[in-house]
C-alpha cells in the first residue's frame, strides 16, 4: 500500500514537483486516515454508548489541524521565486513544522494534565470489548501513517513529514497505554494506572517535542552544512592545479533545494585572467549541477613565482599547523612600511576556539615573528562558518 501511494505519487514528476507531491503525500493520507479513524469511533461510540471512545474521535479530528497545517507549508514552500523573495519561500516549511511540534506540545500538555487528575481521583475504566477493538484498529493506523511519513521524510527531507510522523507515533503509544490502563483497572483493581502510565508518556511526548522543535529550529537559524557537502564544494573548486586553495567557504540554506554559497579560492597569478575566469566558471557550473547549489567564488591571486614570498607563506602554513591542523591561513600579504617589512593575513580556526581568539593571535605572532625575525606579523583571526 505505501509503496503503491508513493510511486502514484511520483508519477510523470521530476525534481522540486515530485518532492511537492510526496510531501502533500503525507498530509493528505493522514487526513484521510484521521477522519476515518474519527467517524469510526464516533458511529462505534454512539451505538456503545461509550463517552470515552466518542471522545477520542474528537482527538482525531483536531489531528486533522496539524494535516492541514503541514499540506498548507508544503503548498507555499513550493511557490516559485518573485521580486520580494528572490531564494524562494522553501522555509515556509519549517514554520509549518514548528507549528505541529506545538500540536505535539498541546498533546503532552492536555494527557499530563488529565493524567495528574485521574492519580489524585483515581475511578473505574469503563471496560468493554468494542473499546478494545477499536483502540487496537486505531493503533495499527496510526502506526501505518507513522511508517509512511518515515519513509516520506526519508525520499523528501521535509521536517513536516518527520513532524507528523513523531506525532503519529505518539498517538500510537498514548492509545496502546490506554488499553494497558484499562485492562490493569478491570483485572487488578489498580484506578491509579492509567493516570501514572499517562504521566509517563505525556513526558516521552514532551521529550520528543523539544527533539523535533530543536531539528525545526536549527535550520531556521542557519545550521552549518555537512561535511560531506563541503569537502565535495572544496574538491570540486581544487581539480584544477591553477587552484592552489579554498577558504572562506560560507553556505546558506533557503529550504530544500534552495542552497546558496560563497567561497574565495587561491589562485596563481601568473595565469591569465581570463583562462582563470573560465577554470571558476566552470567549478560554479559543475557544483550547482552535481550539488545544486548557487555558489559564487572569489580568486585570490598568489604570486607563486615570488620565491622568497611563496617560501615564507609555506614556512608560516607549517608553524600554523604544528599549533592545530585544522588551522588555515590566506590572503599572505608582504610589504614594507617605515623601512621595516610586514606580514598580514587571516588566520581561520575552528569555531570552537573563537573564543580564544586573542590567546591564538599572541601565541602563533610570536612563533612566526620568531622565526621571521625581523619582520613583523599582523594577524587576523578569524573562526570558520563551515
Amino acid at each position: 500500500m505505501t509503496k503503491l501511494l508513493i510511486n502514484l505519487a511520483k508519477k510523470n514528476k521530476e525534481g522540486a514537483a515530485q518532492r511537492t507531491a510526496l510531501s502533500s503525500l503525507g498530509g493528505y493520507a493522514c487526513m484521510v486516515c484521521n477522519i476515518l479513524l474519527c467517524t469510526l469511533k464516533f458511529i462505534i461510540g454512539t451505538l456503545s454508548a461509550s463517552l470515552s471512545i466518542t471522545a477520542d474521535a474528537l482527538n482525531n479530528l483536531s489531528d486533522c489541524a496539524s494535516n492541514i497545517v503541514s499540506l498548507i507549508g508544503t503548498k507555499l514552500s513550493g511557490k516559485p521565486v518573485d521580486k520580494e523573495h528572490p531564494f524562494g519561500h522553501g522555509r515556509i516549511e519549517y514554520i509549518s513544522a514548528l507549528i505541529v511540534s506545538f500540536f505535539i506540545f498541546l498533546m503532552s500538555f492536555e494527557l499530563g494534565k488529565s493524567s495528574v487528575d485521574k492519580i489524585l481521583h483515581p475511578t473505574d475504566i469503563k471496560f468493554s470489548v468494542w473499546y478494545i477493538v477499536v483502540l487496537a484498529a486505531a493503533i495499527g493506523v496510526k502506526l501505518w501513517m507513522a511508517l509512511l511519513n518515515a519513509k516520506l521524510f526519508k525520499l523528501t527531507d521535509n521536517l513536516n513529514m518527520k513532524a507528523l510522523m513523531q506525532d503519529s507515533l505518539n498517538d500510537c503509544i498514548v492509545t496502546f497505554t490506554t488499553i494497558v490502563g484499562a485492562l490493569l483497572s478491570k483485572y487488578f483493581h489498580f484506578q491509579r494506572a492509567d493516570g501514572i502510565i499517562g504521566l509517563g508518556v505525556a513526558i516521552f511526548i514532551l521529550i520528543s517535542g523539544i527533539e523535533m522543535l530543536k531539528s525545526v529550529i536549527s535550520p531556521l537559524l542557519g545550521e552549518a552544512p555537512s561535511k560531506e557537502v563541503c569537502d565535495k564544494i572544496e574538491s570540486i573548486i581544487l581539480e584544477d592545479k591553477a587552484v592552489l586553495g579554498v577558504h572562506d567557504l560560507i553556505v546558506h540554506s533557503y529550504g530544500a533545494g534552495k542552497t546558496i554559497a560563497s567561497a574565495d579560492a587561491e589562485v596563481d597569478a601568473s595565469v591569465d585572467i581570463f583562462v582563470l575566469h573560465d577554470i571558476i566558471d566552470r567549478a560554479e557550473k559543475k557544483i550547482f549541477e552535481e550539488l545544486g547549489i548557487i555558489i559564487s567564488i572569489h580568486i585570490d591571486p598568489i604570486k607563486v613565482e615570488d620565491d622568497r614570498r611563496f617560501s615564507m607563506r609555506q614556512k608560516s602554513k607549517q608553524i600554523i599547523k604544528s599549533f592545530n591542523p585544522a588551522y588555515s591561513l590566506h590572503d599572505f600579504r608582504l610589504r614594507e612600511e617605515n623601512g621595516r617589512e610586514h606580514i598580514y593575513f587571516d588566520l581561520t580556526v575552528p569555531f570552537e576556539e573563537d573564543d580564544k581568539k586573542d590567546e591564538i593571535k599572541a601565541e602563533v605572532t610570536a612563533a612566526l615573528e620568531k622565526e621571521f625575525y625581523p619582520i613583523e606579523f599582523d594577524v587576523n583571526v578569524e573562526h570558520s562558518y563551515v
